[in-house]
């Protein structure tokens, strides 16, 4: 019994003594597998590893010290770094503290070695051989941006649809890299420019050559315009292709205040405007013009095309109208032609390319000169004073105009009558004869009166006052004519009481 006891124990610590071995033996197969792959690709290891110049020192407690604030690291074999800093509106330029202790103000800096730009919200500056070391930003920096390395910054924009259209508008959406990373950073829209310019391949088979180079659109992620968030680090561009048709080549062209980068695509052909519109003189009937709109069916689905215009009359008056009727067929559109002069319509087409690609295009203003409506001429009967001749082939009827019924008399002007312009001569000359009498009496009396004033006080210190009687009183004569005239407008004394 005992014997069997032994051997059952024996069994179980020489299988557990094997289990052990063959799990170092699994652990030393994988470490030794590890190590190979690691010889074989030797980059794997280093995925994970930040190779950028420049490293943040401290965490989120040590940053939030003001005196330990935007620390940063400048790698030993840096040639020269970009940095920018982003600060509160308005506020001052950062100052730079080396490791050794020394300051860079901007304006008091080596510009050999140092290139310094400041804006409202930003500094980027530039440093050729940098000290290496701890370095820190002395400066309102805003506390989400920190410290901006700027390395390769390159833009990454939709390809351009092989065939273009003069005129055509169309939306492009991009993003920007920096050292192969997107940019995030809400705050770096203010730092560069993103354009698209076209410049011409000089072809003399195309209509463009010589041609100088054409700023075709200007990247933004302000949310204004085609940009759907503001923000967001995906840039919106809006083209308006109002150039000539003909080869171009597109450079797309990243500005910031230290450097411009630049990108070429392949050249591309922008053929002429489809949209073609043409005009029938009173082709709706009387009074009505006839506008015709068509495409070039080779490049355009007549079927696809919708057109909203306005028409500008001769008068200034404005017609907006809309053709969203499909078909094969091309649009027509009748406007009034009730004046004569120069009717211009404007016309925006929307329609799919043969390939299946949706544009939008703003056709060139058309023009033209139109008569006014046409009015029935009227034959008279009497040519040059004389009178119709009769042949006897058929009764001579009487229009209604010319018959005894319908007909007024006219009534000749007679030499003993007077004309509406004389006479209204002589009113004129009437009533302005008797203003001018009664303006000169008025001087007149107005003048004697200032007279006799002035006369009545030398005559009563000269000359010893007389009482009158009544044989002198009797014996006066009248006043006649003109000085019975001027005595109605004398003042009459009263009488003094006694």
């Amino acid at each position: 019994m005992k014997v069997w006891f032994y051997r059952v124990i024996f069994l179980s610590l020489f299988i557990h003594l094997s289990a052990g071995a063959q799990s170092q033996d699994d652990e030393r197969d994988a470490a030794t597998q590890l190590a190979d792959s690691a010889v074989q690709n030797p980059q794997s290891n280093n995925q994970n590893v930040d190779t950028s110049p420049l490293t943040d020192l401290g965490d989120s407690y040590t940053n939030s010290i003001k005196l330990l604030q935007n620390r940063f690291r400048v790698d030993y074999n840096v040639e020269e770094i970009t940095m920018v800093f982003f600060r509160e509106f308005g506020s001052a330029p950062v100052v730079l503290v080396r490791p050794d202790g020394s300051k860079l103000f901007q304006g008091r800096v080596d510009e050999e070695k140092v290139e310094w730009f400041d804006s409202d919200t930003f500094d980027m500056i530039t440093i050729k051989n940098p000290v290496p070391g701890p370095w820190q930003a002395v400066g309102q920096v805003l506390p989400e941006s920190r410290v901006m390395v700027v390395s390769n910054i390159e833009l990454h924009a939709d390809p351009l649809p092989d065939v273009l259209f003069a005129g055509e508008i169309l939306k492009s959406t991009a993003y920007l890299t920096n050292n192969g990373k997107p940019i995030d950073n809400k705050q770096f829209r203010d730092v560069v420019e993103l354009d698209i310019e076209f410049k011409s391949t000089n072809n003399p088979n195309f209509g463009n050559f010589g041609t100088g180079d054409k700023n075709i659109a200007t990247f933004q992620d302000d949310g204004r315009g085609m940009d759907e968030r503001p923000g967001d680090g995906i840039f919106t561009g809006q083209f308006n292709l109002k150039i000539a048709a003909g080869e171009w080549k597109p450079v797309f062209r990243v500005n910031t205040p230290m450097f411009t980068r630049e990108q070429e695509s392949l050249p591309i052909v922008l053929h002429n405007n489809p949209v073609s519109i043409d005009v029938e003189m009173n082709g709706g009937g009387d009074g009505y013009h006839k506008i015709i709109i068509d495409v070039d069916r080779e490049l355009v689905d007549i079927e696809s095309l919708l057109v909203d215009g306005k028409v500008k009359f001769p008068n200034a008056d404005m017609q907006n109208f809309s053709l969203t009727e499909g078909g094969t067929e091309p649009r027509e559109h009748l406007i009034v032609a009730y004046e004569e002069g120069i009717f211009r319509v404007k016309v925006t087409a929307y329609g799919t390319t043969v390939g299946g690609r949706d544009f939008i295009l703003d056709v060139p203003e058309f023009s033209f000169v139109a008569e006014g409506p046409e009015t029935p001429e009227v034959e008279d009967p009497l040519i040059d004073g004389k009178d119709p001749i009769v042949d006897g082939s058929a009764p001579l009827i009487a229009s209604p105009e010319m018959s005894p019924a319908n007909s007024v008399p006219i009534k000749e002007p007679s030499q003993d009558e007077m004309d509406d312009g004389t006479l209204t001569i002589i009113l004129i000359a009437v009533n302005g004869s008797i203003v001018l009498i009664g303006v000169i009496a008025a001087v007149i009396i107005v003048v004697m009166r200032k007279k006799r004033s002035s006369s009545v006080p030398e005559a009563s210190k000269a000359k010893q006052p007389q009482v009158s009687t009544d044989a002198d009183i009797t014996m006066e004569d009248e006043p006649k004519g003109f000085k019975k005239f001027l005595g109605i407008f004398k003042k009459r004394n009263k009488p003094e009481k006694s």
